[in-house]
């Protein structure tokens, strides 16, 4: 079996988001970029796949400027066995990076592809759904559990009753939730070979797909900051200050 797991370039959880000053967008340059987590957790799990013996072959595609090879090479530092880079300097809406994925499904012809639900950046959470509409594929999302036998996947997804299973036929998609695993650290020895990895580099102009973006960004703004609290004495102080907020 082979497993496409599909990865993004993000900014690192652990910074603090600044605006630009134009409020045109997140302010990126000279701000550490690392893999999306959730994205981190689809390797991982595509790694346990083929510790188990299940599948065979790993490939880490990554789409956006030349900086997104850095991404692909930890996915290959962590266990993946090859690197696919479709390099673009647009900013990729979901619908777009799920046609790209449908085009290298077609040259690459993995079974399964697993994928985190969201990214950090956007949050879109849309193109593990979009691809599966595009490939006829079924798909489970939300995985917090994936076993797969006899030619099936069947995944644990959590939802607002408790736990809900699924059970798919092969080649199927599937986007990971955070309790699916913790990701491992990658061994030094293994960052350092990746280094010299070889990677399969295309464009979106290579593949035929017309990455235009249909949506516009307005503007980008910080959240309001929150107000200070205050104290009262009792709780006639309480329902007149709700009163005098209009909140009863």
């Amino acid at each position: 079996m082979k497993i496409l797991v599909p990865i993004k370039r993000v900014v690192d959880y652990a910074v603090k988001i600044r605006v630009k000053s134009d409020k045109s967008g997140v302010e990126t340059a000279n701000v550490k970029m690392s893999m999306n987590p959730f994205d981190e957790i689809a390797v991982e799990e595509a790694i346990r796949l083929k510790e188990k013996g299940i599948a065979k072959e790993i490939a880490a595609v990554s789409m956006g400027p030349k900086q997104s090879q850095e991404t692909i090479r930890t996915a290959i530092a962590m266990g993946a066995d090859t690197g696919i880079h479709v390099e673009t300097d647009k900013e990729l809406q979901p619908l777009a990076v799920a046609k790209l994925l449908q085009k290298l499904v077609e040259t690459e012809k993995p079974q399964l592809i697993i994928l985190g639900k969201q990214a950090i950046d956007d949050d879109c959470n849309q193109t593990a759904q979009m691809l599966a509409g595009l490939l006829n594929w079924p798909q489970a999302t939300f995985a917090s559990k994936v076993d797969i036998k006899d030619d099936k996947v069947h995944v644990t997804r959590e939802i607002d009753g408790g736990l809900e299973t699924l059970s798919m036929k092969l080649p199927a998609i599937v986007s990971c939730d955070l309790r699916l695993n913790e990701p491992r650290y990658a061994k030094l020895q293994n960052i350092m070979k990746s280094k010299k990895a070889q990677l399969n580099v295309l464009t979106p102009e290579k593949l035929g797909v017309d990455t235009t973006s249909h949506l516009s960004t307005v503007s980008v703004e910080e959240p309001p900051k929150r107000k200070g609290g205050v104290k009262v004495e009792n709780i006639d102080q309480v329902v007149e200050g709700l009163k005098k907020n209009a909140l009863i």
